[in-house]
């Protein structure tokens, strides 16, 4: 598998943890939850180092704004590797399951879910995963997002099973 394609797959769980696009998602927040998300919308940029066979720069930008009801929409594009992943969707706190949840799909074919909790005066997404490259090699991917008033922190790391040969990429995110 190529690094571009690792690292194509470990964006993809990248853009899992931070929102998405699952258009099932119910929510029926209270106020607190509902101003919490909604607290981010507006225009961020990141910029970081992915950290692997070989270390590139990752620049990252994101547009979160309103959605339908009590819903916050996202949509992303991150550059690196002379790859471009973007990712969409949508973040809710959803009642029925008393938890965020955030549903995204991505230009590399992919869907997932993933759960948010609060933490101080922010929320944090966390995500594992396993899956196998284009070589049918088992993978752990994990990534954390770590939402705060005026940072976003992700974090996100791609694991070879066989061998232990990683990938990892930290980008912090501002708002513009």
């Amino acid at each position: 598998m190529s690094f571009s394609t690792i690292v194509a797959r470990g964006l993809v769980a990248l853009g899992v943890v931070a929102a998405g696009a699952v258009t099932a998602l119910p929510a029926f927040a209270a106020p607190a939850d509902v101003a919490l998300i909604q607290s981010y919308i507006g225009e961020w940029r990141g910029r970081g180092v992915l950290i692997g066979a070989n270390t590139e720069t990752v620049v990252c930008r994101m547009s979160v704004t309103q959605g339908n009801g009590d819903k916050v929409n996202y949509s992303g594009r991150c550059s690196l590797a002379g790859t471009q992943l973007s990712v969409a969707g949508t973040m809710a706190y959803v009642e029925e399951n008393r938890r965020f949840e955030a549903a995204m799909s991505s230009n590399a074919t992919f869907t997932g879910l993933a759960v948010g909790q609060k933490r101080g005066n922010g929320l944090v997404f966390n995500l594992r995963e396993r899956d196998e490259d284009e070589e049918g090699k088992d993978l752990n991917i994990t990534a954390q997002i770590n939402l705060r008033p005026e940072t976003i922190d992700v974090t996100f790391s791609v694991v070879y099973v066989e061998n232990g040969d990683s990938l990892r990429a930290e980008v912090p995110f501002t708002r513009q």
